[in-house]
């Protein structure tokens, strides 16, 4: 904590009275971390720490929690998960309690679990709710490639996947964010490389940092940003190289780009806009679950009392919701930004002493 501490000296002393440097940490896992840190009430009102989206259970869309259920209650379906899933609310519902109602729904840890099950259970359809962003993007691909070696014809995802540069290029456009630099997040990049987040100081002239998630990573992510901004000279700068290198994981990539293609989806707090998600190629369009099955294509009106969707685009930060903490808590959470193990509420929540 003490490179934390000498870190936040250097930043407050670099920001004139009166003004406001708006940070945003795109990453769920950096946004947990800086809780637990408490690096936020150290910068106090000289820089405001505000989360993005970057939790992947976060931005996934009423629409796709909804047509989640609607495959749990398909006779003969296995729905797979991530754990984090199976507690998000919709409409007084959600997998768990649909679990508790008779449906076959089983947390995993991988898609490989996921496809375990299918080979395990060949007389059931098992399905993968494929939800994450470029970490998680290859594994999925992998098992897909796998299953069609294999001829395991039960195995099938429902395509939820998000990428991030698109995601990066709204927020940088958004007329009434204002964001002076990102912390950028170091998993996602450990996959696509630095090159893709050019733009954002190119065009828009916004500095953003690729860091780590230890004290000492986030605190040289702050200083650079705090030098970058008060020097007006945008850059992106890689702060990660243990991890990051500028053309990412170029296996991970192919294997991403032989299996899927760009697609338009939906976010939540964004809504749908183009090419920000991905979806199967035509050679492996049959592990696409809406194949075979008819699901809701609708997208319900977002929950009034949650405001998970303005948490996620850094509109607000957790604690300006009046839910919060008192209808809203991780025992009992309104949406996804409470459930998450990388969601901005939950964070707040778990370290808001």
């Amino acid at each position: 904590m003490s490179q934390i501490r000498k870190a936040v000296e250097v930043i407050v002393d670099r920001v004139s009275a009166g003004e406001c440097l708006n940070i945003m940490e795109v990453c769920g896992t950096h946004t947990m971390a800086i809780a637990q840190m408490g690096i936020r009430e150290l910068l106090g009102d000289k820089v405001r720490l505000v989360s993005g989206p970057g939790c992947p259970v976060c931005v996934t869309s009423d629409g796709d929690i909804l047509r989640s259920l609607a495959l749990a209650e398909v006779p003969d379906v296995i729905v797979a998960t991530f754990g984090d899933m199976v507690r998000v609310p919709i409409e007084n519902r959600s997998l768990f309690s649909a679990k508790a109602e008779g449906a076959d729904v089983r947390i995993v840890y991988s898609p490989d679990d996921a496809l375990k099950i299918a080979i395990e259970n060949p007389q059931k359809k098992v399905v993968f709710l494929a939800v994450g962003f470029e970490t998680t993007i290859p594994t999925i691909a992998a098992s897909i490639i796998e299953a069609q070696e294999a001829g395991i014809s039960n195995f099938a995802i429902l395509p939820m996947l998000k990428v991030v540069p698109p995601a990066l290029r709204l927020l940088c456009e958004h007329p009434l964010l204002q964001i002076d630099g990102f912390i950028l997040p170091g998993h996602v990049s450990s996959i696509i490389g630095t090159q893709p987040y050019g733009f954002v100081a190119s065009e828009f002239g916004i500095p953003g940092v690729i860091t780590g998630f230890t004290d000492e990573d986030i605190a040289d992510g702050l200083l650079l940003l705090s030098d970058m901004i008060s020097s007006g000279n945008p850059r992106i700068v890689n702060s990660y190289r243990r991890a990051v290198t500028d053309v990412g994981n170029i296996a991970a990539k192919r294997l991403i780009n032989k299996v899927f293609e760009p697609d338009d989806t939906c976010w939540r707090g964004i809504g749908f806009f183009p090419k920000s998600g991905l979806k199967l190629r035509h050679d492996f369009a049959r592990f696409d679950i809406r194949k075979y099955i008819d699901l809701p294509d609708k997208e319900p009106p977002p929950d009034s009392r949650c405001r998970c969707g303005e948490v996620i685009l850094g509109r607000i930060l957790p604690t300006e919701c009046p839910q919060f903490a008192t209808n809203c808590t991780s025992e009992n959470p309104l949406g996804p930004c409470m459930v998450s193990s990388e969601g901005a509420c939950a964070a707040y929540y778990k370290y808001r002493q």
